[in-house]
C-alpha cells in the first residue's frame, strides 16, 4: 500500500509496489506504454486545475472578510488563516509563472 508522509510529502513504496513501478517504468521506455496513461492529468490539466484552486482559496478569503466586516462570521482566526493561505497561493503563482516566463527567455535566446 502506498503511503504519504505528510511532513516530506513523499511516497513510501512496499516491494511490491516498486517492483510494479519499475516494470511500468520499463514497459514505458520501450513504448510498450504510452507516456502518459489516460486516466492521469495533463499539464494543462493540472495547471488549470491549480489556477481554479487558488481562484477559490481567493474567492473564499474574500467573502470571509465580507462576513467578517458585516457580522455574519465572528472566528477572526478564521479569516485570517484564509487570508494568508490566498496570499501564499497567489505568491507561488506568481513566482511559477515568473520562472515559466524565465524558462521561455532562456530557450528563446538559445543559439540554434
Amino acid at each position: 500500500m502506498n503511503r504519504i508522509d505528510p511532513i516530506t510529502s513523499t511516497m513510501s513504496l512496499n516491494a511490491a509496489d516498486a517492483i510494479n513501478r519499475a516494470r511500468e517504468m520499463t514497459a514505458r521506455a520501450s513504448g510498450a506504454m504510452p507516456a502518459t496513461p489516460s486516466n492521469e492529468l495533463s499539464f494543462a490539466d493540472r495547471m488549470k486545475q491549480s489556477l481554479d484552486t487558488m481562484a477559490n482559496a481567493q474567492t473564499e478569503a474574500a467573502q470571509l472578510i465580507r462576513d467578517f466586516e458585516t457580522g455574519k462570521e465572528t472566528n477572526l482566526t478564521k479569516v485570517m488563516v484564509a487570508q494568508q493561505v490566498s496570499s501564499l497561493g497567489f505568491q507561488l503563482t506568481l513566482n511559477v509563472r515568473n520562472k515559466a516566463l524565465t524558462a521561455y527567455k532562456d530557450i528563446m535566446n538559445m543559439p540554434v
